[in-house]
């Protein structure tokens, strides 16, 4: 396989982006190869630069669950460019998108539309802390929820402690409000919560962890937090970016029978566009301005051209029902990678939720950060490399999620089992 043009496009790239990349995870530093320039994609496949074609499980991180180009979201954004691209003035169809959202989810009576995951986590955060009057945010150790100043935290060394700031930039005044917790462990936040109930405002949380690689809530785990929120009127908030509309026809919280009181999305509910959301009820909701007084604002905020992709992709996923195909691909995909592994006696342990999971070279279970950190990231990068090799690009790091679009069949499973059999680290 030839990565020629792939290589001169990412030394032009250094010169004028920094590290050649707009977003870090893009530049393989973390498997140990060089990025490879897309040219296009169509379905489960991309196609990059010097013509190599892959079979397609990173899904420009999530959002593509149709696939690639898929022709009616395409259709419905070449027909809203035809009326122009951005007016910064309200449309129906920003209107549309925000109904089928509230329609769909039910904790969310109303919606505001944002352009990213992040923004919409900053718009939820800042919501909760005006409406509660109280400034600590409870977040746990692994899940990442955007580049806002007072999510990107390290732990301490105790079991809940205040954040430290983990990049350059964030000052320790924006991360001493942040307090951590491990995934998965109720009892560690019932113990916060007797010490600082009062003083918080909210917990955030990805009910289905995405971002330390893919980790369900333990039984219980989420329904605790709820109960823990509910009686210091603290306010529960699901980043769910990664799992709104992925699993069943709204966010996972229908499926798994617990509400938050706010909720933040993206991805899937731009269709491949930057669209992100945060929505709750009404009473909650009402407390952002123009009609309360928690500013927010955004020139691009309900982008015709975008909310057009991501309207088309829902009206899909409502129509077609696809829940249950993604399901069981995931489960045949990943069942077989973990007997061809197992039949090689490679340590390994995979985690999946419907057509979602992540294989983790760690043959011990993953429930948390610490297990995550504790797998073999040079045992990942050699597999990485493999796979890319064999047509099969998966995500480049050890820490995220595989994902499975409709596009993806009985073919492509089989043709990755393929590469998965011949693979042989030394």
């Amino acid at each position: 396989m030839k990565l020629t043009t792939s290589k001169r496009l990412f030394r032009n790239a250094q010169k004028y982006i920094p590290g050649g990349v707009n977003s870090p995870v893009r530049a393989l530093n973390a498997v140990g190869g060089q990025p490879i320039f897309i040219d296009k994609a169509k379905g489960p496949y991309l196609y990059d630069a010097d013509g190599n074609r892959f079979i397609d499980y990173c899904l420009s991180w999530g959002p593509m669950i149709l696939g690639h180009a898929y022709k009616p979201v395409l259709d419905a954004v070449r027909k809203t460019l035809g009326k122009g691209t951005s007016f910064g003035i309200p449309t129906e169809i920003e209107t549309q998108l925000a109904k089928t959202i509230a329609t769909a989810v039910p904790s969310i009576d109303k919606v505001r539309l944002v352009s990213s995951g992040t923004e919409a986590v900053m718009t939820a955060v800042r919501l909760a802390r005006g409406t509660t009057d109280r400034d600590i945010i409870v977040k746990f150790i692994g899940c990442y929820h955007g580049h806002v100043d007072h999510m990107l935290v390290s732990a301490g060394s105790g079991l809940a402690t205040f954040g430290s700031p983990s990049s350059p930039g964030v000052p320790d005044d924006f991360a001493k409000n942040t307090l951590l917790l491990p995934y998965n462990d109720l009892d560690a936040a019932k113990e916060l919560f007797k010490k600082q109930g009062k003083n918080i405002a909210a917990v955030i949380i990805e009910p289905i962890a995405g971002n330390m690689g893919t980790i369900p809530p333990a039984e219980g785990f989420l329904e605790g937090l709820r109960t823990l929120c509910s009686k210091n009127k603290s306010m529960l908030i699901f980043d769910e970016v990664i799992t709104g509309f992925r699993f069943t026809f709204s966010g996972v919280q229908k499926m798994l029978k617990v509400q938050p009181d706010l909720t933040c999305m993206g991805k899937i509910i731009g269709g491949g566009f930057p669209v992100g959301a945060v929505g709750g009820p009404a009473a909650v909701m009402d407390n952002l301005s123009p009609d309360g007084t928690i500013y927010q604002a955004g020139t691009l905020s309900g982008n015709p051209v975008c909310v057009s992709a991501g309207l088309a992709t829902l009206q899909a996923l409502k129509a077609e029902k696809p829940y249950k195909k993604l399901g069981d691909s995931g489960r045949k995909l990943a069942d077989g990678i973990d007997e061809i592994l197992t039949a090689k006696s490679i340590p390994h342990t995979i985690n999946r939720m419907g057509g979602m999971f992540t294989l983790f070279f760690n043959d011990e279970p993953v429930t948390d950060y610490d297990g995550a950190a504790a797998c073999d990231t040079k045992m990942y990068a050699k597999y990485f490399q493999h796979m890319t090799a064999n047509g099969i690009y998966v995500p480049p790091s050890q820490f995220e999620a595989n994902f499975l679009s409709t596009t993806h069949t009985d073919r492509h499973i089989e043709q990755t089992l393929k590469a998965v059999r011949s693979f042989e680290p030394k």
